[in-house]
């Protein structure tokens, strides 16, 4: 009889501890996507770290944290720096980073992405303080890489990868506007005048040779003259003045000359 009854509820107790066990199990299971990586732990401390896919773990005695490894945006917020030269910009960026240890991102920090942040604004701070205005405007991917390299140096140790850093935008103040734009003037009024004194000395050498050429041969000073007067003759609204050739001039003063001795 006594074995009857403990039998009984052996067999009434399997059911009740199938159910519970199924439960337990069920809540045990953790489902980890691909772009996911599962930070265990048993009794509070580390236990390992568990890859995509289907994961088990035991209720009340472990957690799973999940930790997204893919390339994150931060954008940092405008900031007022004073460069090298004293200007004071206003200087915008973004932080592309992702998660390369996902157990050191979990032990090591408490909120990496926030850290991230500040972290990345202080270096850009840095950096561009310490860089005349000049460079910061015309070299800005050597500005994003000195802050990348900060920043990627500090967060190696939270597990936490830097892929780029991007400059977005400078603003300057509008009297240094103004200043730079009255530059950029003066500049190319400069490249003008530089370009036509080049140009005016060209044509001086080219007239010169030409002058050379005509004086060296007869009656050419007398052949361009006609031809300059027929260019200005096309156009019947402009009064043509004929300029007397130098020779035809000295041969009216030669035969005076010998009128002269004849009388």
């Amino acid at each position: 009889m006594a074995d009857d009854a403990l039998t009984g509820a052996v067999c009434g107790f399997l059911p009740i501890v199938a159910i519970v066990g199924f439960f337990l199990v069920i809540a045990g299971i953790r489902i980890i996507y691909q772009y996911e990586r599962g930070i265990v732990f048993t009794l509070g401390k580390y236990a390992g770290t568990r890859g995509p896919g289907l994961n088990i773990v035991i209720p009340v005695f472990q957690t799973m944290q999940k930790v997204d490894t893919r390339i994150k945006t931060i954008d940092i917020p405008k900031q007022e720096v004073m460069t090298k030269d004293n200007v004071p910009v206003m200087v915008n960026a973004v932080v592309y980073f992702k998660v390369d240890k996902p157990e050191a991102a979990v032990l090591e920090i408490e909120d990496y992405t926030y850290a991230v942040a500040q972290y990345a604004q202080t270096a850009l701070r840095d950096v561009v303080g310490n860089s005349g205005l000049d460079f910061v405007l015309t070299e800005r991917e050597k500005v994003a890489d000195s802050i990348q390299t900060i920043v990627d140096k500090e967060t190696e140790s939270w597990g936490v990868d830097i892929t780029a850093i991007k400059i977005q935008d400078i603003e300057l103040p509008a009297d240094m506007k103004r200043a730079m734009a009255r530059q950029a003037e003066a500049e190319r009024e400069k490249r003008g005048m530089i370009i036509m004194s080049e140009g005016e000395l060209a044509a001086s050498a080219n007239l010169a040779e030409a002058a050379k050429k005509l004086s060296q041969t007869a009656g050419a000073l007398h052949l361009r003259t006609l031809q300059t007067i027929t260019d200005v003759s096309a156009d019947e609204g402009n009064t043509v003045v004929f300029v007397t050739p130098i020779e035809l001039l000295r041969a009216i003063e030669g035969l005076g000359k010998n009128k002269g001795k004849d009388i």
